[in-house]
Formats: C-alpha cells, structure tokens, sequence
C-alpha cells in the first residue's frame, strides 16, 4: 500500500494503469525516435549547407529534457502529480506547434528544447506517481509491464514517422506529436486521480530541496541504484549510437538496419514481461543479478569468439544479432528492478528522487558511453569492451545492495 493514499482513496483498474503509465514512456520515444527519419529533409528546407546541423534536432529534446528533468520532479512534490504532467503536456505540444511553423533551423532547436522541457514530465513524474501506489516488488513488476511496452516503442516509432513523411512531410510529425500528447493528457486528467494529496506535499524553497537530497544521498541503495543505471544506461546509449555504423560498415546492412532493429526492440520486450512474472518470487536484486550475471557470461564468450576469428559471415552477424538482443533485455530485467529498489525508502520526497535519479544516472551514462562510442573502428569489438567494462561493475555494485530479501 502507498505511503500516501489512503486505502478507500479511488483508483484506476491496474492494466488500465499500467497502460497509461507505459503511453506517458512512450511519449519520450516517440519525440526522439520519429525524428530520425525526418533529418534528411528537415537538413533540405532548413540547412542546406551543412546537413549535420539537422541531428541538433534530437540532441535539442534531450538538453530540455536534461533541465526539465531537475524542475518536474520537485514541481510535482509541491503542486500534485497530474498539475505538473498536464502543464508539461501543455508546454510540450506548444512547442510542436512553434516547431510546425518554424522557418529557421534556430527557431526549430529552441522550440525542441522547449519541448523537451515539457516532455520531462512523464519520464519523472509518472515514476513518482508509480510510488504513490505501490513500493517493492509490486511496483517493480508495475514498472515492468510499462517497460514493456515502453520498448515496443523505439522498435515503431522510426517507421511510423517514415510513413508520416511519405504521407504529407516532416511537419507533419510534430503535428503527431500534438495529437499523441493531447490523447495521453486527456487520459490522464479524465481517469487518472491525484496520487499525492495536499497534505502530503512538500513545500517548494531551496533550502527544502538541500534537505530532501542530503536524506536522498544518505541511503546506500540509493546511490548504489544511480551508479548502477547509470553504467547500465551506458551501455544502452553506446550501442544506440555505434549500431547504425556496425550495420553499415561491418556487415553492409545498411539498408536492412531498421527491420533488425525493430525485431530487436520487439524480442527484448519480452525480457520486461518475463521480469513482471519472476520479481514477485525471486525479488528485485537476486532478478537483476542473474541479468547481469547472464548477459556478462555472453558478453564475455562473444569478445572470446571475435578474437579467434571463427565466426565469418552469416554467423558473425547472428552473433552479432544475439548478443545486441541480450543487451536489450539486460535493461527489461534491471533498470525496473533498480528503479523501484532505490524508490523504497524515500517515497515520501518521490517527485524529487525520481528527478535526480533520473538526471545522474543520465549524466553518468553520456559520461561513460561517449569515449566507447568515439572508439568506433569499423567493427563492434570496442563496444564489446566498453560493455564488458560497465556490465563487470555493475555486477559487483550488486553485492552491495545486500542480499536478496524474502
């Protein structure tokens, strides 16, 4: 039961709020993700002299999504969960629209901050609101049937905006993005109740967010879960950046890049399910641990096998295809597993916790998957060691979370 809500306090059926919980996810997927297609013709109209320029378009939502990140959570502990998402879809969808009308590449990257800074809401907030309801394995296994679907999502999101472009142009994604934010919010307002009531909310001053992350940062499992999402989102961002040029260039798959990746996505969300199903029985840290412990052990045998030279062509690439899979699924059966083991003993400042959480562990995880990116040869064996180099220390920071509770 929530540390806040009474027990006779109204709420949603659980898959109806495991479903708007993994669409609010989704939300973020869906602003980087469509875009990828969009660049090309986004560099004709707005930058025809330097097409680079056009790939700020997804680096511009992150960077709002970065300051937003550190201003929803504490906003939400203040003033309510659903007054903080709503507000952010308001931003957000504000921002599509300026992005619609944009005729300048600049007005374009300000307007994609702004709406990042909007987005943030639903990557922080619908976190807090997870442990306003439930705590321990329960809202693990709540966050594992959202992680689910929210990995469905990257698998879709690049070919439905690429059929948007064939249909009517670039503009007309952000004009998706509206109608996406507009359903989501109206969901959330009209089914979703208030998870924090007012007696429970923190006061919003500066001195009040010293102490809130002075008591954040005194709990071991806290800080132990940032350094261990952190390394593990390394590994995720890493291969999202090195993928596209292992396809190209060491197997000359360019073309065919996106349907393998889709089958990826799609596989590795099974990985969620099955997390759903063992974390009532064997508990967050022992599930995440044998994660780590499965997908090193494969990481391991794949960095062996590249340096004997035994796998050629077709089975090189089937490696290849296994070992990205497993990564994926590493984070189905973790990054749930840890979010909700750091949530347990700070429920009552959770906007803010899921705020910094969230923007550490980022931070650590651009920190540490840029040097593995940037040292792309041509094949995949740099980001094999770069994995091996995270998931390693991931697994013995494990240890100390402590054992695995009945």
């Amino acid at each position: 039961m929530t540390d806040h809500i009474p027990s006779d306090a109204p709420r949603l059926s659980q898959g109806e709020f495991i479903a708007l919980i993994a669409m609010l996810f989704a939300t973020i997927a869906f602003s980087i993700d469509a875009m990828l297609p969009a660049e090309p013709m986004i560099a004709a109209a707005l930058t025809p002299d330097d097409p680079n320029r056009a790939k700020l378009v997804v680096g511009a939502f992150f960077l709002g999504m970065g300051i937003g990140t550190f201003l929803s959570g504490p906003l939400s502990d203040a003033f309510g969960r659903k007054r903080v998402m709503i507000w952010g879809g308001v931003i957000y969808s504000i921002a599509a629209l300026i992005c619609i009308f944009a005729q300048s590449l600049e007005v374009l990257l300000a307007a994609r901050v702004l709406q990042g800074i909007g987005g943030a809401g639903p990557r922080t907030v619908s976190l807090a609101m997870v442990r306003d309801l439930y705590k321990g394995r329960e809202m693990a296994r709540i966050m594992s049937f959202a992680m689910m679907i929210f990995m469905i999502a990257p698998a879709a999101a690049p070919l439905l905006g690429q059929q948007i472009l064939n249909l009517a142009g670039w503009h007309a994604i952000f004009i998706a993005f509206i109608v996406f934010a507009v359903i989501a919010m109206t969901w959330l307002a009209v089914r979703q109740p208030e998870t924090l009531p007012p007696a429970a909310r923190i006061p919003l001053s500066f001195s009040g967010l010293i102490t809130a992350g002075r008591e954040l940062f005194s709990h071991r499992p806290v800080v132990v879960s940032i350094l261990i999402q952190g390394l593990t989102m390394a590994v995720l961002v890493a291969t999202i950046s090195s993928v596209q040029g292992i396809f190209k260039v060491e197997f000359d798959m360019e073309q065919d890049f996106p349907k393998w990746f889709a089958l990826a996505a799609m596989v590795s969300a099974g990985a969620s399910f099955l997390n759903a199903r063992l974390v009532m029985t064997l508990g967050m840290r022992r599930v995440a641990r044998l994660a780590y412990i499965g997908v090193l052990a494969m990481t391991a045998l794949h960095f062996g096998l590249l340096n004997t030279g035994v796998l050629t062509g077709n089975w090189a690439f089937a490696a290849f295809f296994l070992w990205l899979v497993s990564l994926f699924c590493m984070m189905g059966l973790t990054m749930g597993n840890l979010n909700a083991l750091a949530m347990e003993p700070v429920g009552h400042i959770a906007g803010f916790a899921a705020s910094i959480m969230a923007a550490v562990s980022t931070i650590i995880g651009v920190a540490v998957s840029t040097p593995i990116a940037q040292a792309f040869d041509g094949t995949h064996e740099p980001l094999v060691i770069g994995a091996l180099l995270c998931i390693t220390p991931s697994l013995l920071l494990m240890r100390m979370l402590g054992p695995a509770r009945a």
